[in-house]
């Protein structure tokens, strides 16, 4: 498993990726699909227990899934995890599996991509209680700057939600927000990382290299290379 290089396009999220030329991609395994990173070469990956997977009867083997994937080397961060207000099961046990996932983050010094949708108060409820060492990255991100502003001044980084960051509307925030803090994403979607790229950069008024150079050092201050 190879890690990206400052040419490189960062694919931080995506479902169903292989190897890319020029393209590093972080690829999400889902544990109730208990796919083993060993069956995928050449590309890194997450893992993590998507809440609209998670029931009574299962949580217990899907965290054992996530602690075992996280054992191989090409498993560089757990997620998504998250809490979802309009799917999924129980608040109390989406809560419950998260804080889970985020001790086994701690446990082995890695970050976490997170899913949240319409949880931000108990989302940040969780940071307040479990105080994390390592980042989390809030992962399809299309909310307002005032939010985003808040997740960030809490450590988090935000991933931008493919299909808002390539409409015309998605321009306003991002340049106002420090690019220091930001990654792209495809979420396994028919669009190539290339053109969200290419959109952000316009935005932005900045050429796509320099783009690549400054999600690379996000990249590495996320993961703290």
């Amino acid at each position: 498993m190879n890690l990206p290089g400052p040419t490189d396009y960062i694919d931080i999220h995506t479902h169903g990726s292989g190897p890319v030329s020029g393209v590093f991609s972080l690829e999400n395994l889902m544990a109730h699909e208990d796919i083993s990173p060993a069956d995928i070469q050449g590309i890194a990956f997450t893992s993590g227990i998507h809440p609209w997977y998670l029931n009574e009867n299962n949580q217990y083997q899907l965290v054992d899934i996530v602690r075992k994937n996280i054992e191989h080397p090409s498993v560089i961060a757990v997620g998504e995890a998250g809490i979802d207000k309009l799917r999924g099961p129980s608040l109390e046990l989406q809560r419950k599996v998260f804080e889970q996932q985020i001790s086994i983050a701690e446990e082995h010094e890695i970050p976490v991509v997170i899913h949240s949708v319409r949880a931000w108060d108990e989302l940040l409820s969780e940071h307040k209680k479990l105080r994390p060492k390592m980042p989390w990255l809030i992962h399809g991100f299309r909310g307002k700057r005032e939010l985003a502003l808040q997740l960030i001044s809490k450590g988090m980084f935000i991933s931008f939600w493919y299909e808002f960051v390539i409409r015309p509307e998605s321009a306003d925030l991002i340049r106002n927000l420090p690019r220091e803090r930001i990654f792209l994403e495809t979420d396994g979607a028919d669009i190539r990382i290339s053109e969200v790229y290419a959109k952000v950069s316009s935005d932005l008024g900045i050429s796509v290299d320099i783009l690549k150079s400054v999600l690379f050092k996000n990249f590495k201050k996320y993961f703290n290379l």
